[in-house]
């Protein structure tokens, strides 16, 4: 088999150092034709060298022009406008885009990529937080891409348009256009460029839609396409930066630093897109664990990559005692912030205003976390409305009414196995039981955060705790019991009240690891599965034992075709 037949089968069995390999030594013999070029192009960007695959782009686009081949060279003038945004040089990816609108002005009949030449128009008003714009943008670049057959065109159209829907507000229209363009992913229809940039979007925006359950999924499935791929840089960081965020939620913290030094490190190798989340999250797990010095460090090398490190940076600067300074960064930062981002940040928000004194500024971002609730009927966002409105409540001197939104969000803070959340929501409870007397339920939920901050190594949180145990005792707040006045936690809803159902007894949480376990897996591999550690599945499964009255995961097993779960 001849070099260039062997860079060919490499590029179709996706070893991208082989095929880069084999296309070299193949173009040194004889230039290689158009199509060639093109494909040791995308080889040599998918193994992190995107300076050097942008060159062997241009050299394709070349090759195409030489050969008459119109529309296929407004393609390629087109991708090395965009991976030259990618590359931070605005200035050179406007003159290739120049070039590739002329091109397909001059053909005589319509081109089958045109619908490309709106992708990066619609990029730049996303990034500029014009959601309307955006969308027409998208909306050509998908109805251009079906109409003429480019199924790359039509399915970043289709990824673009979600996300500006998102931006807008409308959430469920918004989700299902992520889904189709996935879709197109998952089949195979999309070059190995564009099924990444897709992947990784998607991701990007379940996360600012709180959409954690189609996070989990689209990560997992960006983690085998990442894996089934040789020695593949472009993406695998983003992939592992979004690994990270998810073990952070899950109360993996060891597992989530490794996930984001690992993103840091292939963003240095060459996935540019992956080193603000590596530096953000092990910001933000040293910051949870305390380590102020090591967080404020990630934060900043995180800001020196052109975004504000936020809300975990004011977050920092609260936990060290500084709350005005906290209040000043998280409002410089939310000012001017397109919807989608800012959203994120208003839980921050509120903490951050009630510690600075301002109740109307936290009562008024606690407000608009509510009013979020009615378009988004996510599980995260409504703990998160339910928090705020609990800690506004407690400021304002009204600790019974705190109690029944605080157990909601607790409630769901454990279907969502977010055990760092539960926890807080735990302190506080104990907190408004000591207001109202209850010393004996105060106890038990002061006892209960304690445990898994301790277990979490939460060293700012348990600092915390003891601090409001030592205000408490010197207010004399330690008297008998009043009678109880508990509110049950709100029982599951949605998703959560499905799966509750199909597992009876069982958590959500619980059922996805019955699943599993039924599936074969070891305790590592559902670990990995579900972004957890392996002793948080140990933990599930002998709840699963003790509430199922089994002994054995063979047990287990059958009972998950006995009940229909698998």
């Amino acid at each position: 088999m001849s070099t260039l037949a062997q860079g060919r089968e490499a590029y179709a069995e996706r070893r991208w150092p082989d095929a880069v390999g084999q296309y070299t030594a193949a173009d040194h013999d004889a230039e290689l034709p158009a199509g060639d070029l093109e494909q040791l192009a995308t080889s040599v960007i998918l193994t992190g060298r995107g300076s050097e695959g942008v060159d062997i782009l241009a050299r394709a686009h070349l090759k195409y022009l030489a050969d008459g081949d119109y529309p296929a060279a407004a393609r390629c003038a087109v991708w090395t406008g965009m991976n030259l945004i990618l590359l931070g040089e605005p200035a050179r990816s406007a003159g290739w885009l120049a070039r590739a609108h002329r091109i397909v002005e001059d053909l005589p009949e319509p081109c089958p990529f045109e619908g490309l030449l709106f992708v990066p128009a619609g990029l730049g008003a996303l990034y500029q937080g014009d959601g309307a714009a955006a969308a027409a943008a998208f909306t050509r670049a998908a109805d251009l891409g079906r109409a003429r057959g480019d199924a790359d065109s039509a399915a970043l159209g289709t990824l673009g348009l979600g996300q500006a829907k998102v931006m807008l507000g409308e959430f469920d229209d918004g989700l299902a256009l992520l889904d189709e363009a996935m879709v197109a992913v998952t089949v195979g229809e999309i070059s190995p460029i564009p099924a990444g940039i897709i992947y990784c979007a998607v991701i990007e925006t379940c996360h600012l839609a709180f959409d954690l359950h189609r996070a989990h999924e689209w990560t997992r499935a960006l983690d085998r396409w990442c894996d089934a791929q040789q020695k593949l840089v472009a993406f695998s960081g983003q992939c592992q930066m979004h690994r990270a965020e998810l073990y952070r939620l899950h109360g993996a913290w060891t597992e989530a630093i490794d996930a984001a030094k690992t993103a840091q490190d292939l963003a240095f190798r060459g996935d540019r897109m992956a080193t603000y989340g590596g530096f953000y999250e092990q910001g933000e797990i040293h910051r949870l664990r305390g380590d102020f010095d090591a967080a404020e460090a990630a934060y900043l090398q995180a800001q020196e990559t052109g975004f504000p490190p936020q809300p975990g940076l004011a977050l920092l600067r609260l936990a060290q005692g500084r709350p005005a300074h906290a209040q000043s960064l998280l409002r410089q930062a939310m000012d001017g912030l397109d919807a989608a981002y800012r959203r994120r940040m208003l839980a921050a928000r509120v903490e951050i205003e009630l510690a600075a004194g301002d109740a109307l500024a936290a009562r008024a971002a606690a407000e608009e976390l509510a009013s979020l609730c009615a378009s988004i009927d996510m599980p995260m966002l409504h703990a998160l409305a339910e928090q705020s409105e609990a800690a506004v409540l407690f400021h304002d001197g009204d600790p019974g009414a705190a109690l029944v939104p605080l157990r909601r969000a607790w409630s769901r803070w454990l279907s969502l196995d977010t055990p760092f959340e539960a926890a807080r929501c735990r302190a506080l409870l104990a907190r408004l039981c000591a207001a109202l007397g209850d010393a004996e339920s105060a106890r038990l939920e002061r006892e209960a955060a304690r445990a898994v901050f301790s277990g979490l190594g939460a060293a700012p949180a348990l600092a915390d705790l003891e601090q409001a145990d030592l205000e408490q005792s010197e207010l004399g707040q330690s008297v008998p019991a009043a009678p109880e006045t508990r509110t049950a936690p709100a029982p599951p809803t949605g998703n959560d009240a499905h799966h509750a159902a199909d597992a009876g007894p069982l958590t959500a949480r619980e059922t996805e690891v019955v699943r599993l376990v039924s599936a074969g897996l070891s305790n590592r591999n559902i670990a990995a599965e579900l972004f957890i550690s392996e002793k948080t599945v140990a933990r599930h499964l002998s709840n699963i034992f003790t509430k199922l009255d089994l002994t054995s995961r063979a047990a287990v097993t059958a009972y998950a075709y006995r009940h229909g779960l698998v």
